[in-house]
């Protein structure tokens, strides 16, 4: 899991959007010049792997992989008024559901839904699950522009998802550090994880994997900083009554949670599973950009010898995240 499909039908909604210009000029801003212009010409060369069903199958060969969850590209679209947020997150999400059913006994279509309008991301997802045969739904690390995850406003939706016993990708794009990262593309490989970092925090000392216990939450990019240094929260948690605003220690949350083991190296992917538990831990590629990689059986076989953690990593993990949508 943790692979995308450009949906460029749906993007051409956007196009004379004065939402969408503002938001593509502050992602500009952030990023820096010499990464925006690289973006430009790697996701126009990308096109084709984001959007043919074969390219995808025969990367999936060459990796070793059976089975993928297909999300759409993870970029937040919180500016979006309520009529247009509809027939844009329906047209992504048919898309991304089209383009699964090409290879239906390998592909399984992951959904996304407006955040910042909550009462329709409940419709969305309920749509999304019941008529395009969605396994799960990808959300970003807000809620919306200035609104954190663990807002009461989203309760109803969390209560949604747990209803419909699905999962819940959150995927950063970007960090709202701004132009602190506008170098040496600190916008994704530094941003992202950090984002990710903040985002599950807020989740955990917000109280909603408390309110919500059934709630199953997975990761990019192996939960960011978190998993690596969550002892500096279990401190906190122990040492200042302010920081004692969920019912276990923070780390205890994070056996609960799902991660992906795009962490790069042996020893990185190691400690996460040391960290949160190889069932925790699922496989991702970030398929095709440039930050993931294409041999991730192979990564978790140069890791690991155990047989038995290895199949936790590579099957078990989602299947169990994915309430057994997926094959086992």
């Amino acid at each position: 899991m943790h692979a995308h499909v450009a949906t460029p039908a749906a993007d051409q909604l956007l196009a004379d959007q004065p939402g969408f210009s503002e938001q593509l000029a502050a992602e500009a801003a952030t990023m820096g010049a010499a990464t925006a212009a690289y973006n430009r010409e790697h996701f126009a060369a990308l096109i084709g792997r984001l959007t043919d069903v074969g390219a995808r199958l025969r990367a999936m060969d060459a990796g070793g992989i059976d089975v993928q969850t297909v999300s759409p590209t993870p970029t937040s679209r919180h500016w979006l008024e309520e009529a247009l947020a509809a027939t844009y997150v329906e047209r992504v999400n048919t898309a991304v559901a089209a383009h699964c059913a090409q290879a239906p006994d390998r592909l399984r279509p992951v959904a996304t839904v407006t955040t910042h309008l909550p009462a329709l991301a409940e419709t969305q997802l309920r749509y999304a699950v019941s008529e395009l045969g969605a396994v799960g739904v990808q959300i970003s690390t807000t809620a919306a522009n200035g609104v954190e995850l663990d807002t009461p406003t989203l309760d109803p939706f969390w209560a949604a998802v747990v209803e419909l016993d699905v999962p819940v990708l959150i995927h950063p794009w970007g960090c709202s550090l701004g132009s602190r990262l506008d170098i040496a593309y600190l916008f994704n490989h530094l941003g992202n994880p950090t984002e990710t970092s903040l985002a599950l925090s807020r989740l955990i000392f917000g109280g909603v994997l408390d309110r919500f216990p059934e709630l199953r939450l997975w990761s990019a990019h192996g939960g960011g900083w978190l998993p690596s240094y969550s002892g500096r929260a279990d401190h906190a948690w122990h040492a200042r009554s302010d920081a004692r605003t969920c019912a276990q220690p923070p780390s205890w949350y994070l056996r609960r949670m799902w991660f992906d083991s795009l962490v790069y190296t042996e020893p990185a992917l190691r400690h996460l599973v040391q960290a949160v538990g190889a069932e925790q831990v699922t496989l991702g590629t970030d398929f095709p950009f440039d930050m993931g990689v294409e041999d991730p059986v192979e990564r978790v076989r140069q890791a690991f010898d155990d047989p038995g953690l290895r199949e936790a990593i590579c099957s078990r993990s989602a299947v169990a995240l994915f309430g057994g949508r997926l094959p086992s």
